[in-house]
């Protein structure tokens, strides 16, 4: 095993987005008006896997869009000199709808903010809410998710790993030493 500890396995995964669709079911008073964006990578499948939840719970099918905020990172010339972009896909308006941002992990919170900036170019939407699977601490940004399916303290020389099978062949989420 390459990991220090095992924090999900696929069926606690499973039931930690059925529990989090029912949240932002109740959260949002019904589906009305409500769409679901992934920001890429792993964000993506979860948001589709909520959007499913739901859609079995209220009988609506949810929109799901694929947001790819990698232009919008204040670190990019950190990551790399040459960033790999990928596709922004929101086949769909945002306009004054009910957008739930969805990832697997929030650390600094950078993600999260860039995801708004890539966002708001899209439209203006009636609220924005923040959905994570896990939220490991650590944020430098006044950003706090909405939804939250795990919290586990971390320190900042670990990394919470979160692997899903649309990506990785398996649903598991684990911390590794740096």
């Amino acid at each position: 095993m390459d990991y220090k500890a095992k924090i999900m396995s696929s069926e606690d995964m499973n039931r930690t987005l059925k529990r989090l669709a029912h949240q932002i079911i109740e959260k949002n008073g019904g589906v009305d008006n409500l769409c679901l964006i992934g920001i890429k990578t792993r964000g993506v499948p979860l948001a589709e896997r909520i959007a499913q939840n739901i859609e079995k719970f209220e009988n609506q099918k949810i929109e799901v869009g694929q947001l790819d905020i990698t232009l919008y990172r204040d670190d990019l010339s950190k990551i790399n000199i040459d960033p790999i972009i990928n596709k922004t896909d929101v086949p769909f308006s945002i306009e004054d709808k009910i957008v739930v941002l969805v990832d697997d992990v929030i650390f600094t919170g950078r993600t999260a903010r860039a995801a708004l900036d890539a966002l708001v170019e899209l439209g203006r939407p009636a609220k924005i809410q923040l959905c994570e699977l896990i939220d490991r601490g650590h944020t430098e940004l006044p950003i706090k998710a909405n939804f939250v399916g795990k919290n586990i303290p971390t320190s900042r020389s670990e990394i919470v790993s979160v692997k899903v099978k649309e990506i990785d062949g398996k649903d598991i989420v684990v911390i590794k030493d740096m």
